[in-house]
This record gives C-alpha cells, sequence and structure tokens, in this order.
C-alpha cells in the first residue's frame, strides 16, 4: 500500500508552558479522510523534533492532526544561554508535555488525542497533569536510561560513555555538548545528570513526598499503551520497557519484542524506526493501534 496525497506543510506554533517556558514545535493539519484525531509525538532525549517530521506528514496523510515539539533546553526551544540550565526531565513532561497536551485539548476538546512516545517520551505522559486525557499511547523503545538495563553485551561501553563521560563533559562545560561530540544534541546539565546517575526504578529516583506525586501521576494514565521494542535494541531491552509499563498501573498494557527481520531489516536498534524507510511497513503498522487500538503484532507479545 502506497499513500498518494499532497504534501502537507507544517505551520510554526509556540506554545507556552505554566512556568511561562516557551516551546517551539509544528503543528501538522490532516490532508484528507476521515479525521482521526490529534497525535502528539514525543521525541527521545536529544532529538531535535524534526527527526519525526516525516512520521508527522505521514499521520497527517492519514487523518491526524499532528503535533511535534522540542523540549526546553532543545532546539527550537534551546534558550540563549544553555550553560548552567538546569531543566530535568521531570519538567519535560510535567510542563512541556503537559502544556503540549493542554494545547491539543483546547485547540479540539472532542478530537481523541493519541501520544507516540520515543524514548524518554514514552514515559513522559506518567508526569504530566493532563495524563488522564490521553486516548492511546504508543511507546516506541520507552524507557528512563539506566545503565542496569542495557544489553550485557554493550553495557560497559554505553556505561561509559552515558554514565562517566557525559557527566564529567556536563561539569566541565556546564551543559552537555553532545552535538560537538555527535552525540545527540547538547543537553541541560539537569537532564543529563538526571540520565547519568538514574536508578534502575522509578520509586528510587525521588524522596519519598515527590516519589507518591510522580506514582499518582502514572497511575492517572488509564489510556491503552502499546510498547514496541527491537530485539537490537541495546538501550530500550525488555527489562528497561518493562520497568516503565509496571508503572503505568491503571492503564491497559500490551509489549511486544519485534526483531529486525519482522519489519524487513537487517538492523534497527532505538532510532531507525523513524526514517522514512519504515512508511509501507512498520509506520502502516502503528495507524492499527493508534486509529483502531489494534495489536499489529499479536504474535509477538512479550508475557
Amino acid at each position: 500500500m502506497t499513500v498518494s496525497a499532497p504534501i502537507q506543510e507544517a505551520r510554526p506554533i509556540e506554545i507556552v508552558a505554566a512556568d511561562d517556558v516557551v516551546l517551539g514545535g509544528h503543528f501538522w493539519p490532516r490532508v484528507r479522510g476521515t479525521a482521526a484525531g490529534i497525535a502528539i509525538i514525543n521525541p527521545a532525549t536529544g532529538v531535535l523534533a524534526r527527526y519525526y517530521h516525516h512520521y508527522a506528514r505521514f499521520l497527517a496523510a492519514h487523518g491526524f492532526d499532528v503535533v511535534t515539539y522540542d523540549y526546553r533546553g532543545i532546539g527550537a526551544s534551546r534558550p540563549a544561554n544553555l550553560r548552567g540550565c538546569g531543566y530535568r526531565w521531570r519538567e519535560w513532561g510535567d510542563k512541556d508535555f503537559d502544556a503540549v497536551l493542554a494545547w491539543a485539548l483546547a485547540r479540539d476538546g472532542s478530537a481523541p488525542v493519541c501520544v507516540v512516545g520515543h524514548s524518554v517520551g514514552g514515559a513522559l505522559p506518567g508526569l504530566a497533569g493532563h495524563a488522564p486525557a490521553i486516548h492511546r499511547l504508543l511507546s516506541i523503545g520507552g524507557q528512563f536510561g539506566c545503565w542496569r538495563h542495557y544489553a550485557p553485551s554493550r553495557r560497559r561501553r554505553l556505561f561509559l560513555k552515558w554514565h562517566v563521560a557525559m557527566p564529567a563533559l556536563t561539569a566541565l562545560c556546564g551543559y552537555f555538548p553532545g552535538r560537538r561530540l555527535g552525540w545527540l544534541e547538547d543537553l541541560p546539565a539537569g537532564v543529563a545528570y538526571e540520565w547519568a546517575f538514574r536508578r534502575p526504578y522509578l520509586e528510587d529516583n525521588y524522596p519519598q513526598r515527590q516519589c507518591e506525586a510522580v506514582l499518582r501521576g502514572f497511575d492517572a494514565v488509564t489510556a491503552p499503551i502499546l510498547a514496541v521494542t527491537l530485539s537490537d535494541d541495546d538501550i530500550a531491552t525488555v527489562p528497561a520497557i518493562r520497568a516503565v509499563l509496571d508503572r503505568y498501573r491503571g492503564a491497559p498494557r500490551t509489549q511486544v519484542l519485534l526483531r529486525p527481520a519482522d519489519l524487513g531489516q537487517e538492523s534497527v536498534g532505538h532510532f531507525s524506526l523513524f526514517h522514512s524507510r519504515h512508511a509501507t511497513g512498520f509506520w502502516l503498522d502503528t495507524l492499527l493501534w493508534l486509529r483502531d487500538g489494534v495489536n499489529p503484532w499479536p504474535d509477538r507479545e512479550v508475557r
């Protein structure tokens, strides 16, 4: 199946978070067909929103209004001076994603809002106050990046990179200079440290009072969740994704483990599912979940 639809240009938008931080993004109106709802794409850590623009255009061609955006400290939401910036993952969820979700709900309160969360983007809904309004969540490699959950064969190398080199460089520069190294985008110091010193489970990373509030937020999410990982993803392994999924205790949850061969590829890893070569395969399959709530890979469920 192929898509022949006019190329839809997005319009730039700005969304103001509750603490007056301005987030830059794009809105992609649906091209044609029956309205399927609104889709919000949550990026991975250190990945620009424009990385997801091909997939956003695809969703717009299939009936979704789509919102892409950069978290505070990244891309179009980067401040003039990133040095010493204390932005943290929690703010990406309870302020940034929450503001984008509120914006989408205000635009059309009757339209179902679906979320596509890549990597940390699949975990952030649990931190957002408006998350009970989410209709459906597709989590792709959704996890928080704890080294204990990395693939054993790559654990030492990834530990040295993200949990030794990254915090050391962040302390030296006042932010993580990822772009200069070719290691994702630059990161605010708070995000870099939170990733570097992450403990395995959510409740291990907050003082008790904060932890209780965070867990209540995850419990409030009731949208069905389909969580995808790839067998060759060294970061978002089955245990890494399970550690997040288990905290969404109020939601129906399904986890699937795909092999690259299932997608006609030799390798996929943590990032390439958003490359346009998947438009006639994996991307079409995601529509079954986002529009209809049907798991396209029932024989790949993790029990």
